[in-house]
């Protein structure tokens, strides 16, 4: 098997001592025998970090939304054959991972209910469509998010449909097309953040401190 055939997913951080995003911004890490596998499906490694050393803003966004949009938006909106719950259980990975990104986590181990928290706080901010479940997050978490992920199903009376309104309070019913349509804008919006942001901001020492996570767990780990 080809190694720059692989794409490799965000799994689990080992347990590491206090450090700040400051001091990993320091940290040096030998991309030997990974430099060639894909981070999606046009970019390398080797090509990011390429894109980090000339501090290339423009190709970064732009990778970045691809990497998102190949996972989680393009199988749902190629796909012939619709489903609402498919789509909710995509648009959940998605906000978590675009927040481990947005906050600079390694991992949303024991932070899936901040990330969505800070999700629906961010997309209220900045008058983002999702920004209508802002102050429900927490019980969106508990009967969508979790309800998906643990019972394969929605909890506490939460409705997943693909029409109507984006979010019909009375009857706690997502549209899930709707929904969709605000993943991909708070994905624009983000990149779009990005790019207007200076190299040194905090949203930029961020992503970078997410991607050497990311990078850190495209090595092999000890047999």
């Amino acid at each position: 098997m080809r190694m720059e055939n692989i794409m490799y997913g965000e799994v689990k951080m080992a347990k590491e001592g206090p450090q700040t995003i400051e001091s990993k911004e320091k940290e040096k890490i030998d991309i030997k025998d990974i430099e060639n596998v894909r981070l999606s499906k046009k970019i390398t490694i080797n090509n990011y970090l390429e894109f980090e050393k000339n501090r290339d803003k423009e190709k970064i966004a732009k990778f970045l939304k691809e990497r998102f949009t190949e996972r989680y938006i393009s199988p749902i909106k190629n796909s012939k054959q619709k489903s609402g719950f498919a789509i909710m259980a995509l648009s959940c990975l998605m906000i978590e991972a675009l927040e481990s990104f947005r906050k600079g986590w390694e991992t949303t181990d024991k932070k899936s209910r901040k990330a969505f928290r800070s999700f629906f706080e961010y997309a209220s901010d900045n008058n983002l469509k999702l920004g209508i479940f802002h102050k429900i997050a927490d019980d969106f978490y508990r009967g969508v998010r979790c309800g998906l992920l643990h019972q394969a199903e929605t909890t506490n009376g939460w409705r997943i449909m693909r029409k109507g309104v984006l979010f019909d309070e009375s009857s706690k019913t997502i549209n899930a097309n709707k929904f969709l349509e605000g993943i991909e804008e708070y994905l624009d919006f983000y990149c779009q953040e990005l790019k207007k942001s200076d190299w040194n901001d905090k949203i930029w020492k961020n992503l970078r401190n997410k991607m050497k996570a990311i990078i850190r767990n495209c090595k092999r780990g000890d047999k």
